[in-house]
């Protein structure tokens, strides 16, 4: 069994911002593929996540503004009373119970199986932020 692990560094722009890493996932996976086997993503803030999506640029904004609805800032959270880094950002934190902090593509025959529509997103939710990281995994023969 093969594997091999890379750590993406992203820059975000946006207070909640979908990124579409579909290609750099490709890429890494290109340069070191196997035939079976998974390939595991794992985002390891809490407040920035790893997400399957459509990627169509009406849709994107869809999601941009539901979660920014779901959980609207500043309706006086007990985190943003006394935030540990500073930032009021509780709302961040309780729209990340509905995300994913990891997403697992399995491999097979030398192929991500991702679907037709599927793209891969870093979603930021208490953005901008200079460094953000993410963590790839691909494990196979």
């Amino acid at each position: 069994m093969q594997f091999h692990y890379q750590q993406f560094t992203l820059t975000t722009s946006a207070p909640i911002e979908f990124i579409d890493i579909t290609d750099r996932i490709r890429d890494s996976f290109a340069a070191h593929p196997v035939r079976q086997g998974q390939l595991t993503l794992h985002c390891p803030h809490t407040t920035a996540y790893v997400a399957l999506n459509e990627r169509e640029a009406m849709l994107q904004q869809d999601m941009l503004d539901y979660l920014s609805g779901l959980v609207p800032r500043g309706q006086g959270y007990r985190h943003d009373r006394n935030p540990l880094d500073g930032r009021e950002n509780a709302h961040a934190h309780l729209i990340g119970l509905f995300m994913n902090a990891s997403e697992t593509i399995p491999i097979q025959d030398g192929q991500l199986l991702l679907g037709q529509w599927q793209a891969v997103f870093f979603v930021e939710l208490d953005g901008p932020r200079e460094r953000r990281h993410l963590n790839l995994q691909i494990a196979g023969v």
